[in-house]
């Protein structure tokens, strides 16, 4: 492995620019050792973790480093088109682009089990790798932005993770994680010392799953659109209010079941939608943000009229535990 198996009980928490380059200039050595002059496919779906991991790659091993970024059509509004415009355009990546939403969804169609969903998403996601690596010639590599909470958390039975399960029988990958060992607020500090965008090392963690651990129950397109275009205006609000950056995370889930509203003066047979907003350091535990009645008004104005399908806005005041920071 390029990193250690499991995080040293005396490490020390990764706080500043220094602590942040040591474990960088450790990191290449021991990537450059792993993977010599072969190449390495990663998941580059935009999130955090996998985006400090291109980094390191990058300037570990540059043009060797295969990025594929797969849209699954979980993505939030505007993604794939961001992703594509920081590592092509502005970091040179050698990037792939999957468009694969129909894939994914057909899989997914009629799944309610949130467990069930994760696996069909994390399996569907390793063929599409395996696909693209077929097409390539010298891949041996497999990384992934395995961070310590993933590996704490699928060892302990809470949930099942697509970065913490193995590859299919059939491929001989070995997997590159450089930061398996990191807690999400040490990736970000290694991320700004890489000299990544402050917007994408700072942005909200996402889960591999994206929007379909945010859509309980069968996942349908029109729900699925309802999630997002809700989760862009509750994005669009915190940018404006100047919670972004205050928050640690906050996005909107919209369950299958409906109720009845009034729109129009006519009587509205449709779906809610929950607003979770929680602040963390290792995601182990969580405590709900308060945020001001007002901007939640706001919010809940907006979604329920610009919205279709949507007549209720509700707001998850659930810690975890009980709860898991998502909501699923």
């Amino acid at each position: 492995m390029a990193s250690l198996e499991r995080r040293p009980d005396d490490m020390v928490r990764i706080t500043t620019p220094e602590l942040a380059n040591a474990f960088i200039d450790e990191q290449i050595k021991l990537i450059k050792e792993q993977v010599g002059d072969k190449k390495v496919l990663l998941a580059l779906s935009g999130g955090v973790d996998s985006s400090v991991v291109a980094a390191l790659l990058i300037k570990a091993i540059g043009q060797n480093l295969v990025c594929v970024h797969v849209n699954h059509g979980l993505l939030r509004k505007g993604e794939p088109e961001q992703v594509i415009e920081v590592f092509r355009n502005q970091m040179n990546a050698n990037l792939i682009y999957v468009d694969a939403t129909d894939r994914f969804l057909d899989k997914l169609a009629g799944v309610d089990d949130p467990e069930t969903k994760r696996m069909i998403i994390g399996g569907e996601f390793i063929q599409v790798f395996a696909e693209e690596a077929r097409k390539l010639d010298g891949i041996e590599f497999l990384a992934q932005g395995t961070i310590w909470p993933d590996i704490l958390e699928s060892e302990n039975g809470i949930k099942a993770h697509h970065n913490a399960g193995g590859l299919p029988e059939d491929m001989n990958f070995e997997l590159v994680e450089p930061v398996r060992i990191l807690f999400k607020d040490e990736v970000r500090v290694v991320g700004d010392a890489l000299g990544l965008p402050h917007g994408m090392v700072y942005r909200q963690p996402f889960p591999g799953p994206g929007l379909g651990v945010r859509c309980p129950g069968a996942i349908t397109r029109d729900r699925l659109e309802a999630v997002r275009e809700s989760d862009a205006i509750l994005r669009e609000e915190f940018a404006k209010n100047g919670l972004e950056g205050k928050v640690w995370q906050y996005f909107t889930v919209v369950p299958e079941f409906r109720s009845t509203g009034i729109k129009d003066g006519k009587r509205a047979f449709e779906w809610c939608c929950i607003v979770r907003a929680v602040n963390t350091t290792d995601v182990m535990t969580a405590t709900v943000a308060d945020l001001p009645y007002d901007l939640m008004c706001h919010i809940t104005e907006r979604i329920t009229h610009e919205v279709p399908g949507i007549n209720r806005v509700l707001y998850d005041f659930t810690p975890k535990p009980t709860g898991t920071v998502e909501f699923e």
